[in-house]
């Protein structure tokens, strides 16, 4: 059977626990040949973003037609574009390619607290990105900016949810991590509303969760599993790899992407 494939479109982290690094691995381990195009070089740890140095717009269209002319992708993730130029490349190529499965991940604010897009990028973002997605995956600052709405309970977040998936007219999870009801994650897709219940893991390691998410449904769409069946077995694998209570850095760390590696080769 021909393996899948997947192509991540976001920022780089040198420290290895969110952006493409994130996402990379995550596509490994959920079983599909994973792809990049980098939008952005940034330096940063666990403890925060130092600096953030973008891709030419140029440069990022040569590598997303790279991919497409030879390994075209069952999947597009996107991640974090924090310009509108590039924005606007991202969207003109996929629309060009005709992508499939593009999930868009409308990274805004990093889990530390930077700020990772310009004001004015938001914008194209919803007028760019968010017509050619089949889902997108906001947090709920993320949310609150899509739907204008303030959101600090479950009905709030369904009230968001049924904006935002009506007013863009694409699929929309709205991740419930931040405090609101610990993980528990709602999906508004034609018409409907699935909830998602989270295990609750006490593990402050949250570094890049919302990268491997993205990617991990992405991933799962790829291989021709429904959307909903797609994010049930994204937050699975989420659950997976933060129980493996990895602990690197001096501040919030990553997960364990590759708690289930099972292979002579891992040990």
């Amino acid at each position: 059977m021909k393996m899948k494939t997947a192509l991540t479109i976001a920022g780089s982290d040198c420290s290895g626990g969110a952006g493409i690094q994130a996402d990379l691995k995550t596509m490994t381990m959920n079983g599909v040949f994973a792809m990049s195009a980098i939008t952005a070089l940034t330096a940063q740890n666990t403890t925060g973003v130092r600096a953030i140095q973008e891709a030419t717009p140029e440069f990022l269209k040569q590598q997303i037609d790279a991919v497409f002319e030879d390994i075209y992708p069952d999947a597009v993730k996107i991640g974090m574009v924090s310009s509108t130029e590039l924005i606007c490349v991202i969207s003109e190529r996929l629309r060009h390619y005709k992508a499939k499965n593009v999930v868009v991940d409308p990274v805004m604010v990093a889990t530390s607290g930077s700020a990772l897009m310009k004001n004015d990028a938001v914008q194209t973002l919803i007028d760019e990105l968010l017509p050619i997605a089949a889902l997108i995956t906001p947090n709920i600052p993320e949310a609150q900016i899509l739907s204008g709405l303030s959101i600090t309970t479950e009905d709030d977040m369904v009230m968001a949810a049924q904006k935002i998936g009506s007013t863009y007219n694409c699929a929309v999870l709205v991740k419930g991590g931040h405090s609101i009801n610990d993980a528990n994650d709602l999906l508004f897709f034609n018409g409907e509303l699935i909830w998602f219940e989270g295990k609750r893991i006490d593990n402050p390691n949250t570094h890049g969760t919302g990268c491997t998410l993205s990617s991990a449904i992405a991933a799962n769409l790829a291989k021709g599993f429904s959307l909903e069946e797609s994010v049930k077995r994204a937050k699975d694998y989420i659950s997976g790899a933060l129980a493996a209570m990895l602990d690197i850095g001096k501040g919030p760390g990553p997960m364990k992407h590759n708690f289930d590696l099972k292979s002579i080769f891992a040990e």
